[in-house]
């Protein structure tokens, strides 16, 4: 299911448009059936997983069960930082990144500006899920799920999920500097604001730090959720009190 701007706060989620293998699945919901809450909070409280499973079977009418999934998602806890881990991991175990290389078990990230960044290889032997960050982006998240495949850069896919654009990603000059250090022609995705303030372009800075490990065919990467207010949730326009997107990628 594809959708267009337009028509998609009426979906609960959205496939992406990539050049995947047919047996690689995916999707990003929206804020129409992504009541998941601040998750980082919610991980220590007792119900936290059986809510999750109830929110994902009653999803769809049994939706979950037609996308054949063996088993929930890890539920890993994400904490803006470079560490990836494998699908079967235990819940809650602590990373911004999921793999798997086994079918119907899904590779799953919570997102709300943040983006998120699917992965896959050409073979549809493997398959990742990224949750980057500016401070994950920076540190290199985006390169440790990289290293998780067995392929070269140019054998991998990705596809940008729903996060902050340009336009509404204000940030200050150590963010700039944070990137810039790393990837000098990161100063190309930031525009000047007020004073010394810049507008960051998560998309194009991920863009590069993959290009750097020749991963070159990406899609996705044309959505706000800053500004989308009825599709998908935004942690800076709502604050603490904003839900989660989830974006799962498995192997079918």
């Amino acid at each position: 299911m594809t959708t267009s701007q337009n028509d998609s706060a009426l979906v609960d989620y959205i496939q992406p448009e990539w050049n995947a293998p047919a047996n690689v699945r995916a999707f990003v919901s929206t804020r129409r059936v992504s009541p998941l809450g601040p998750p980082m909070s919610d991980q220590h409280k007792p119900d936290f997983l059986q809510r999750r499973k109830e929110w994902l079977t009653s999803w769809g009418n049994g939706l979950v069960n037609q996308w054949g999934w063996d088993s929930q998602p890890c539920w890993a806890k994400q904490v803006h930082g470079v560490d990836i881990i494998s699908a079967n991991s235990p819940f809650g175990a602590e990373a911004d990144a999921v793999w798997t290389e086994e079918q119907n078990r899904p590779c799953t990230v919570l997102t709300a500006d943040c983006l998120p960044v699917l992965f896959c290889n050409r073979s549809g032997t493997r398959v990742a899920a990224a949750h980057a960050g500016w401070r994950g982006l920076a540190a290199g998240v985006l390169e440790s799920t990289v290293k998780a495949f067995d392929d070269p850069g140019e054998e991998l896919i990705a596809w940008f999920g729903p996060a902050i654009s340009q336009k509404c990603f204000e940030v200050g000059a150590e963010v700039r500097d944070a990137f810039a250090q790393v990837v000098p022609e990161a100063l190309d995705a930031f525009v000047p604001g007020d004073d010394d303030r810049w507008y960051g372009d998560l998309y194009l800075l991920a863009c590069q730090r993959l290009a750097r490990l020749g991963v070159t065919e990406i899609s996705g990467g044309d959505r706000c959720t800053g500004s989308e207010d009825q599709v998908f949730y935004s942690y800076r326009r709502e604050g603490a009190a904003s839900g989660r997107m989830l974006s799962a990628i498995w192997l079918s």
